[in-house]
């Protein structure tokens, strides 16, 4: 085998510029996937992981049975939310752990009635990491000790015709079902450039909802934020054994339709990859079906020495695999050189904000990662491809007669 490696890596240098065109084709799309790769992950940390703090953040805490009645937005009471908090902050690469009450409820002015999500918040813990704060346009952001106040979007501003220090009636059920309904002030409007969330979710504190919905001092989630989207499982999972009796999830079974969005942004981009590699490999193909005419005489003296056409064969496929390893390996250093390059400048997307709604969530430049997720299931790519390449002049290869091939011109 020793000998077939380096017969193979002696052939594939014979014609240096060719071959090196080649492995510079194979390894700047590799590099070009990897740069795609990086990027892609940094949007998705940039605006994917923006929309899950607004949603409801990367991993939620609740009661057990909230799963099961999930769609009826349960108030279901933790029993111990500080435990829970203290477990959560405990955790690596978490940066926050807030208690909140989330149900269903309903208000209406004089515009109509509108159906939204009603959440209470811990303002003071939840302002330091909330793209809600960081994005108020008129008002203010709740206090702890706030009474009779909410805080809306401007979707929802717009649709209810409503302004700071406007009143709106604010209709829900207890957590006895009993109906509650309660006059409250705007006291402030955010707007982070998404209509659809901000039509449907507005924010009270912590103490009114509690107050409101007959919680006492209970919560019924604690919403996790972590500081990189993609480690929420080793986090679940450590938190389970700590948490007996509770459901701890992250955002992919609360939110699955981004979860999908995701997912989909990357099976489009490994399809259109192994294609970019194909037509690199076509290249390939046509550097060893050259190489068989312009060592004709050799594979008829390599048949002469008693080498079989399956040997022949054998060292064609090689030489291919080796121009597919030498390339994997070239592009692989080309796309961590790019995208370190990109970690440190990184890349201004602010003016796209309003192609669509979740572009608006980019809050500054993004930065790409090392873009190394996908990099051995790329470089595999590449190295089957070129040898898959290779199949064909090998085939060829390994029908030459030697008789014939020695006495070719």
């Amino acid at each position: 085998m020793t000998l077939y490696l380096r017969l193979a890596w002696r052939n594939i240098w014979r014609h240096r510029r060719r071959t090196v065109i080649i492995i510079g084709a194979m390894g700047l799309s590799l590099a070009l996937m990897m740069m795609y790769d990086g990027l892609i992950e940094g949007f998705n940390q940039a605006i994917y992981g923006n929309a899950i703090r607004v949603l409801g953040g990367n991993i939620q805490i609740h009661a057990a049975g909230y799963r099961e009645k999930f769609e009826s937005n349960p108030l279901l009471p933790l029993q111990d939310d500080e435990v829970a908090i203290q477990a959560a902050l405990a955790q690596p690469g978490v940066i926050s752990a807030t208690r909140r009450i989330q149900t269903g409820g309903m208000v209406t002015n004089r515009e109509g009635a509108f159906s939204l999500s009603i959440i209470g918040i811990d303002p003071e813990a939840e302002a330091p990491v909330s793209l809600i704060e960081q994005n108020i346009a008129e008002g203010r952001w709740l206090a702890s000790d706030d009474q009779d106040v909410v805080l809306i979007g401007r979707g929802l501003a717009d649709e209810m015709l409503l302004k700071v220090g406007d009143r709106i009636t604010l209709v829900g059920s207890d957590v006895n079902k009993q109906n509650r309904q309660r006059t409250m002030t705007v006291v402030g409007i955010y707007d982070i450039g998404v209509p659809t969330n901000e039509k449907n979710t507005l924010y009270i504190s912590l103490a009114e909802a509690q107050s409101l919905y007959g919680l006492g001092d209970q919560s019924t989630e604690i919403q996790v934020n972590i500081e990189q989207l993609g480690n929420e499982p080793a986090v679940v999972n450590a938190l389970i054994p700590l948490l007996p009796g509770y459901e701890v999830e992250s955002w992919e079974q609360n939110y699955p339709e981004l979860k999908t969005t995701i997912s989909r942004k990357s099976s489009v981009m490994n399809v259109f990859g192994v294609i970019i590699i194909a037509i690199a490999g076509i290249g390939i193909l046509n550097l060893l079906l050259m190489a068989i005419y312009e060592r004709t005489r050799e594979i008829g003296l390599l048949g002469a020495m008693g080498l079989k056409p399956r040997q022949i064969a054998a060292l064609f496929i090689l030489e291919g695999t080796l121009i597919g390893v030498v390339g994997a390996v070239a592009g692989a250093a080309l796309g961590v050189t790019f995208n370190l390059i990109g970690m440190q400048i990184g890349f201004d997307y602010s003016s796209y904000a309003d192609i669509t709604e979740y572009m608006a969530l980019i809050t500054g430049k993004i930065y790409p990662t090392l873009g190394v997720e996908n990099l051995f299931s790329r470089m595999m790519s590449v190295i089957v491809i070129s040898t898959l390449a290779a199949w064909i002049p090998a085939t060829e290869a390994s029908r030459r007669e030697p008789a014939e091939a020695l006495h070719y011109v």
